[in-house]
């Protein structure tokens, strides 16, 4: 910013200004007010906020509230801040006045200073009035939740579902490569009865498809907006048809539905969309670092751990051990999962300030929001295209391991009885030999019988070993 400075004005007196900031006099007593941390609205809310602005002047446009000299300039700069080409002008601490009245001002305060430029004005020359001409119809206490839900559902719409559909088909097609790895289960951490490694993978698939339905339907819960309640919900200062007018408009260019509620009282002091919204983002996350930690500990070792499956090499894993490589992939989705669980914590605390008729932690759940939206897009991809799809299966090794397992022993139980097949699992682990050779030890069954009863491809299918 420029050292010199215009001086501005607003309802406490006068502001000195940087001369080049398009921005006003609210903007920067905020700016001064808050110095809080380095933390800024994101790039998907300032696009958002744009996007409501435009909407906004077009309604009022339309009830012919603003005339055409006005509106269009309005326009133009709204879109310019849509296309981020003032970003660098908003300037203020996600951790500010709780309402975002102080952001909703930067907001309108960049628009209304760029549109007058336009009709050849000055900076701070208010020709075009941000609260009477940009934040016209509107109150920061339905503008600011209304851009929350926008900015989100374009988050999860245009950059986090994709993701997911992506990672979802390449889980799926790793698990139709390993349909015929035959495996060790694992419950408890301990040998289990066998599985097939398509199998594990299906499942992981699975769980990916059924956090995709989740959010699909916690996005389109959220379009429900709570433009037109003004103030305090009651619609006071705009015109009866602003808000469907506005909206219809917001769909248009957002290529998302959006609605008014159904009542603002409850929209605008709760945030009960927008928490569950996140409920499902964290849910997403659990299932991602169960995920994501299967197959760290599946490809553990080389040399003393399971081995089964082998990642992608893609960098040294330590400083000082030469050629140890580490599951790097699955840390970052680690902490991305943990990162999201604690802003959920962060949008639960938020939600139970919604006093009277306005919540005062917006900013940080919108913070919170999109944080999480934005770390579990890139973790995403970054975890398909560097680690899911180079996953290799260890056949030798899968095979190794489960011939040793004594749980196969399990599969025995309807031809010699749960007591007896638990001795020849006890035998099997205190002398390291496999279940079948352990049997044939024991002169138990014959070799057609074992045939049939450990039959370790059928042991992964519903069914009881030896029926016909």
């Amino acid at each position: 910013m420029s050292n010199e400075h215009r001086t501005e004005r607003d309802s406490l007196g006068p502001v000195e200004v940087p001369a080049d900031a398009l921005y006003g006099a609210q903007t920067q007593r905020a700016k001064e007010n808050f110095p809080v941390s380095d933390l800024r609205f994101s790039r998907r809310f300032i696009e958002a906020l744009g996007h409501v602005k435009q909407a906004a002047a077009k309604a009022n446009r339309g009830l012919g509230l603003l005339d055409e000299d006005t509106a269009g300039p309005i326009l133009q700069a709204a879109q310019e801040v849509i296309d981020g080409t003032h970003d660098d002008q908003f300037v203020l601490d996600i951790f500010q006045t709780g309402s975002g009245t102080s952001t909703n001002m930067n907001a309108n305060e960049v628009i209304a200073n760029r549109a007058s430029e336009l009709i050849g004005a000055a900076r701070g020359s208010k020709a075009i009035h941000p609260n009477d001409d940009v934040n016209m119809s509107q109150s920061s206490n339905d503008t600011i939740p209304t851009a929350m839900h926008v900015a989100a559902r374009m988050g999860i719409e245009d950059d986090l579902l994709p993701a997911l559909r992506a990672l979802r088909q390449a889980l799926a097609d790793k698990a139709e490569e390993f349909d015929d790895v035959l495996k060790s289960g694992r419950t408890h951490l301990m040998d289990a009865t066998p599985v097939r490694l398509g199998q594990e993978f299906g499942g992981y698939a699975a769980q990916i498809e059924q956090s995709i339905d989740r959010i699909e339907d916690a996005s389109a819960s959220l379009s429900e907006v709570a433009l037109g309640g003004t103030a305090t919900g009651t619609g006071l200062n705009r015109h009866t048809d602003f808000p469907a007018r506005a909206l219809e408009h917001l769909s248009a260019a957002t290529g998302l539905d959006f609605v008014e509620t159904d009542n603002h009282f409850a929209q605008q002091a709760g945030k009960e969309l927008y928490v569950d919204v996140h409920g499902a983002l964290n849910t997403l996350a659990t299932a991602l670092l169960k995920i994501a930690n299967d197959l760290r500990l599946l490809s553990s070792g080389p040399t003393s751990g399971i081995g089964e499956i082998s990642l992608p090499v893609i960098q040294p894993g330590s400083s000082i051990m030469p050629g140890k490589v580490n599951p790097v992939q699955s840390e970052q989705v680690m902490m991305v999962a943990s990162q999201v669980t604690g802003n959920h914590q962060t949008l639960t605390v938020a939600n139970t300030h919604g006093n009277f008729e306005l919540n005062v932690m917006m900013p940080v759940m919108t913070h919170a929001m999109l944080q999480s939206i934005g770390l579990l897009t890139g973790s995403v991809e970054a975890f398909r295209s560097k680690c899911v799809e180079g996953i290799e299966a260890n056949r030798e090794r899968c095979e190794e391991l489960l011939e040793l397992n004594p749980s196969i022993a399990t599969a025995l139980n309807t031809a010699i009885g749960y007591d007896k097949a638990s001795e020849v699992a006890k035998r099997a682990v205190n002398e390291r030999k496999s279940v079948r050779a352990v049997v044939k030890e024991m002169g138990l069954l014959s070799e057609e019988e074992l045939e049939e009863y450990l039959d370790v491809r059928g042991m992964t299918e519903p069914g009881v070993p030896g029926e016909n």
